[in-house]
């Protein structure tokens, strides 16, 4: 059961990403600023801390170039940086207490460095030509807040469910 559970989270974690861009633009709040969910990190990061870095660090990978296939135009930076910023999390973890809040606050500075690694390769190949001030006012932010409300929302779940995966598979 395991083995089909956390594909179909992940995926419709992936699904829910582009729903909630479609569904609820800046628009409509007649703003200019851009919200970017992550929620798909967020899970990855969740998944790594409560069920394993081995399993985390593949379903980045995974998830990671199918982010690319699908959203981008580069094949590689998702790819790599789903993998690599769970592996800092994962080792991160080793030092400090796994509970909730604690993998919470590293789950939003995980989104922060996706999104920071995004923007620096993003501008390094002048795709984007926004200067980091305008970046960090109009995307960073608000999509660190939206991020963070979905943890708050989402945390304890993932946390249940990742535990609950873990114990399943100690005693298959």
């Amino acid at each position: 059961m395991i083995r089909f559970l956390l594909p179909a989270l992940f995926a419709l974690l992936f699904i829910l990403e582009s729903v909630f861009v479609e569904l609820l633009p800046a628009e409509l709040f007649n703003s200019d600023r851009v919200l970017a969910p992550h929620f798909l990190m967020a899970g990855i990061l969740f998944l790594t801390a409560y069920l394993s870095p081995k399993h985390g660090i593949l379903y980045g990978l995974i998830f990671g170039l199918l982010f690319d296939v699908v959203y981008t135009e580069i094949i590689g930076i998702y790819l790599f940086l789903f993998p690599f910023i769970a592996y800092l999390f994962a080792n991160l973890l080793r030092i400090l207490q796994i509970n909730i809040l604690i993998v919470s606050a590293l789950t939003i500075i995980g989104i922060a460095l996706l999104e920071v690694g995004v923007y620096e390769l993003m501008h390094l190949i002048n795709i984007t030509n926004l200067d980091f001030s305008t970046y960090v006012s109009i995307r960073f932010v608000p999509t660190l807040i939206l991020n963070l409300a979905f943890i708050v929302l989402a945390a304890y779940p993932f946390k249940r469910q990742f535990e609950n995966a873990a114990d399943r598979l100690r005693n298959d």
